[in-house]
């Protein structure tokens, strides 16, 4: 079931709101996990079963972790409860995600070494939202077995944690410590919260349904070219670096949104990422709750900044590997994290001699900010062709077409992009500039123009959308 679907819009929310709104607080939780496992079954009945295992054998652990913090037990008893939490959740995460994968790499590698082995891959269909819900669990025990968070009384109550439907298929990753206490305290939804959560909620649709849907059909005729041009190819990845961004914030957008008016506050997930200055800000800026779960429970584990440069950059360069992999069983996706992990590590080696470098040039600040937003934008960009890319052979020969960036340019479809993107690109700016992301209460905008901008939104959406696409992280 889809956001952005009829049965989602005017039959399965609208119910859940009336019938949430009716019920106390306990009677609320039953019937938020009742509303979100059907939405989530709507898929897939099947999909549950692995939910269950994950959600059911982390309570358990979490339950033991804490019974062991109380008696002051061992800490090796601890640490291998935490560990049959990561390897189990990991596990399960690999065989529906990346057996095939695993299957097909190490047949091609001993195919190249000569030896003909026949390749039998598995017929795994692979659960929605697997990924997020696997990272929200391994959150709870993480935080439980460092003393950080006390595990929840009752199973019920955690799986609302993780089964949370706005949350549910493609985040912000809500971690137990945020999102817990919310389920366990009853909720009194203010007038604000409804205001900021409509807004949301008709900001995303727009930015998913008249900017994203509209460029996918761009962006899917030039990644299926089997030989496009420099200027194709330019097309198509600027078309997807608006795209993704459309179609992902926008889902977070109306996730947040739908939360707020139930009473729920999740993190901010996108924080105006192509204004971003170097790769370190972009990550402080894009996924945020992804970027912040893997500083925290794998760049840190690891070692962090700790014990010198080099460990420093191996450490992010696996960190950005795995964040790759996270998204796909592909060899683009690693290729992906890696080229990010590259990024930051350079960008961290460079800084010093950048910033002395700036000193002794007598450029207007303005300058150097337009330089450094334009060039981090174009080094996004070209990561979004990684990401997007189908197999290793298109990443090389699209790689080898944007040499020659003006070679069958179509500057109507160029135009084109441009007139879907203006909208996002004027709010942001507006954004940026205030410093305010609800940019509706900018003093800019009197209050008669606020139901126009509303009805403008309302109409792009429904009358100048593009053909219903699902949302791009839902294959995650």
């Amino acid at each position: 079931m889809l956001f952005n679907s009829v049965e989602f819009l005017f039959l399965f929310l609208p119910i859940v709101l009336i019938v949430y709104y009716l019920l106390p607080h306990k009677q609320q939780n039953t019937f938020l996990v009742l509303a979100s496992c059907f939405f989530y079954a709507s898929w897939d009945w099947r999909f549950l079963l692995p939910l269950l295992c994950t959600t059911g054998l982390d309570y358990w652990i979490a339950g033991r972790l804490e019974a062991s913090h109380k008696a002051q037990g061992p800490e090796a008893e601890r640490r291998r409860l935490v560990w049959i939490s990561v390897v189990s959740n990991l596990s399960l995460l690999g065989f529906f995600k990346y057996c095939n994968f695993f299957i097909e790499s190490t047949s091609a590698v001993l195919t190249t070494l000569g030896f003909e082995v026949p390749v039998h891959t598995l017929n795994i269909v692979l659960p929605v939202a697997i990924s997020f819900y696997t990272f929200q669990a391994l959150s709870y025990t993480i935080d439980v077995y460092r003393g950080e968070l006390h595990p929840s009384g009752t199973f019920w109550d955690f799986f609302l944690g993780v089964l949370y439907f706005p949350h549910l298929v493609a985040g912000p990753i809500q971690r137990a410590s945020s999102l817990l206490p919310q389920v366990l305290q009853p909720r009194r939804t203010t007038r604000q919260q409804w205001e900021d959560g409509l807004h949301l909620i008709m900001w995303g649709f727009f930015k998913k349904v008249f900017l994203a849907d509209n460029l996918a059909p761009i962006v899917d005729q030039v990644f299926h070219k089997p030989d496009p041009t420099g200027g194709e190819v330019l097309v198509g990845v600027l078309a997807f670096t608006f795209q993704i961004y459309g179609d992902f914030s926008g889902y977070t957008d109306i996730a947040r949104g739908i939360a707020k008016i139930m009473g729920f506050e999740f993190t901010l997930n996108f924080n105006l990422p192509y204004f971003a200055t170097n790769p370190s800000d972009f990550w402080r800026r894009w996924h945020i709750s992804l970027s912040q779960w893997l500083r925290d429970y794998l760049y840190k584990s690891l070692g962090g900044n700790r014990g010198g440069t080099f460990f420093t950059y191996r450490n992010l360069m696996i960190t950005m590997v795995l964040g790759g992999l996270w998204h796909g069983a592909a060899w683009n996706f690693v290729i992906w994290g890696f080229y990010h992990g590259a990024l930051l590590c350079i960008h961290r080696y460079l800084s010093p001699y950048l910033d002395r470098f700036e000193q002794a040039i007598p450029l207007p600040r303005a300058l150097w900010f337009t330089l450094h937003l334009a060039s981090m934008f174009a080094m996004t960009c070209y990561g979004w062709l990684l990401f997007r890319a189908t197999s290793l052979d298109q990443v090389v020969h699209m790689s080898q077409a944007l040499t020659q960036p003006f070679d069958g340019l179509d500057v109507a479809l160029l135009q084109k992009i441009g007139l879907y993107a203006l909208p996002l690109v004027v709010v942001q700016w507006l954004q940026w500039r205030s410093g305010e992301l609800q940019f509706m209460r900018l003093p800019i905008i009197p209050g008669w123009l606020k139901p126009v901008l509303y009805a403008g939104m309302f109409y792009a959406a429904v009358f100048l959308g593009g053909t219903p696409q699902s949302f791009v992280y839902f294959q995650f």
